[in-house]
């Protein structure tokens, strides 16, 4: 979108491939069970729990439950580490049957790579995103080294729309914000990129048709540049010059 751009920064889940709906699948039926155990009546459906805390991981979704329902004191940090674990082993094994290659995807990202470095922004852990890379074939285009997880690369485990995952990419990478652009599908992903000072364009691509609306919308009001549908518009967005 500027002449600057040298990066782009990229989240994962629902924005590179539709994990969000099969990863709820599989979270659901840990929440559930990790609010029985700890005494909390309330149970989820996944698309409930989906729209409830899509940009979310894991842990901060259990501890935002447990608060909700008053009982945060029951949590304590050995727990939450053990839960966590299991959420993600679950939530892994999952993902990594049910995604597949998407031409739609990966034949623009390989040519966006052909004049920019490309990494993975995400707050979701780093096993769950080397199972998704693997069965979507985006191990080539992104792999280890420029993956950076909210849950896993920094000192203190976090979640959007914190910056911090941001801010730590860009450190690594040797980039000002100016330089990079994101694309980002959530609000609470949309926030965390330009918190960090990121431009950065909404993306429609795996968003379900009825909340393409209300999300766009949302995505505005947090301050991206631009919402698009699909990755050749991004990779459009991208040649396109700011005026």
């Amino acid at each position: 979108m500027t002449t600057e751009t040298r990066a782009l920064l990229l989240d994962a889940d629902g924005n590179l491939f539709p994990s969000e709906e099969p990863a709820f699948v599989a979270s659901t039926e840990v929440t559930n069970r990790f609010l029985e155990a700890h005494g909390v009546q309330r149970r989820y459906e996944p698309e409930e729990l989906r729209l409830a805390t899509t940009g979310k991981n894991f842990r901060t979704t259990a501890v935002d439950l447990l608060a909700e329902a008053g009982m945060a004191d029951r949590l304590s940090a050995e727990a939450l580490e053990r839960w966590v674990a299991e959420e993600r082993r679950a939530v892994s094994i999952y993902l990594g049957e049910v995604l597949r290659p998407d031409p739609a995807v990966l034949e623009p990202l390989t040519r966006l790579a052909a004049g920019h470095t490309l990494a993975a922004v995400s707050s979701s852990a780093t096993p769950r995103l080397a199972a998704c890379f693997a069965a979507t074939g985006l191990d080539e285009l992104l792999p280890p080294e420029v993956r950076f997880s909210a849950e896993d690369s920094l000192p203190v485990p976090t979640s959007k729309p914190d910056p911090a995952v941001y801010l730590h990419a860009l450190e690594r990478l040797g980039l000002d914000a100016a330089q990079a652009l994101a694309v980002e599908d959530s609000v609470p992903g949309a926030q965390s990129a330009v918190a960090a000072g990121i431009p950065t364009i909404g993306n429609l691509c795996f968003v379900q048709l009825p909340e393409r609306d209300e999300r766009r919308v949302a995505l505005l009001e947090a301050g991206v540049a631009t919402v698009v549908t699909s990755w050749d518009e991004v990779e459009d967005a991208v040649a396109s010059p700011v005026p």
